[in-house]
């Protein structure tokens, strides 16, 4: 009998802690419900505010949870929140046909300063936030080789590229994030000119009566640090681009000048040159005479009356 009321007991407490879901900001997190279907109404809340309640028949009706707007319900029980944020975290609720199901939902940031690759020699501190709990548990970085580490990295070595691990626990459970650092070499520039001040610094401490001088620049670099090929290329182009330039305003003056003479041809006029005539001392013919209407001949003149006897 003492076994079977300590195992309710255990049940009661695994039920009232319920489960931890883990994801990182900006992810979208899918929460189960603890069963699969209901048969009166469906009630999902975080904190003491309702996000969404389904009834098996009827509209279902959307609560004032600041994500309610990111959130819907799948699959009839599930609850989906897309791009989380970390004040989404906390302790959600889910109700069905009056049976309470609880659930955590823990956001974990994990991040190197500074980001993106470290430098091999640098400073570096890793971060690790939860949020979630009421208070904030303690946690601890593991290196990728799986040793323990504060998350302080004085400098930068080349064994400290891999997957570090933030680890906490909750409830006698420990969780885990991963964090991927990538180390790379310091550039190339750096090195030479850490190398020549090196240098300099150990001639002046053995000598230092010496002045360094600098290096003269290569026969291969010119004024402003440009090759001297690179000014022949532009002088080479300035000339053409002058040569172009002349051709292009004699050939505008001479289709100007074509122009203009072809207009002064089409507009003007030749002057006439005198005609010669040659002179002939031949008497000049009669004049033709001038045909016209035909002359009538006169009429006959009327016949005296004759006598009467």
């Amino acid at each position: 009998m003492k076994t079977i009321v300590w195992f309710v007991f255990v049940l009661c407490a695994l039920s009232a802690a319920g489960k931890v879901i883990l994801t990182n900001p900006g992810q979208k997190v899918t929460l189960e419900c603890g069963v699969n279907t209901y048969n009166d109404r469906l009630v999902w809340h975080w904190g003491d505010e309702m996000i969404h309640s389904i009834p098996k028949k009827g509209l279902p009706l959307k609560g004032s949870a600041k994500f309610s707007g990111r959130s819907r319900v799948k699959q009839e029980t599930k609850l989906e929140i897309s791009a989380v944020k970390e004040e989404d975290a906390g302790k959600f609720i889910c109700t069905a046909d009056g049976t309470p199901h609880r659930h955590i939902l823990l956001l974990v940031s994990v991040r190197a300063t500074p980001s993106g690759e470290l430098q091999l020699g640098s400073e570096a501190t890793l971060h690790c936030q939860v949020k979630g709990l009421d208070q904030e548990p303690s946690v601890q970085w593991k290196r990728p080789d799986g040793s323990p580490h504060s998350g302080s990295l004085k400098s930068v070595t080349r064994s400290d590229a891999g997957t570090w691990k933030c680890t906490f626990s909750h409830d006698g459970e420990t969780y885990n994030n991963d964090l991927t650092i990538k180390v790379q070499e310091p550039a190339p520039e750096a090195a030479t000119t850490s190398s020549s001040q090196s240098s300099n610094d150990v001639l002046k401490s053995t000598c230092p009566g010496c002045v360094t001088r600098r290096a003269s620049p290569s026969p291969s670099t010119d004024l402003l640090g440009l090759s001297w090929w690179v000014w022949v290329a532009v002088g080479v182009g300035c000339l053409v681009v002058v040569l172009l330039m002349v051709f292009v305003i004699v050939l505008c003056k001479r289709i100007r000048r074509k122009k203009r003479k072809f207009q002064t041809m089409r507009n003007g006029r030749q002057p006439l040159k005198p005609k010669t005539y040659c002179q002939c001392d031949c008497p000049a013919a009669a004049a033709k005479p001038r045909q016209g209407r035909r002359r009538e001949k006169p009429s006959a003149p009327p016949l005296k009356p004759l006598l009467m006897l």
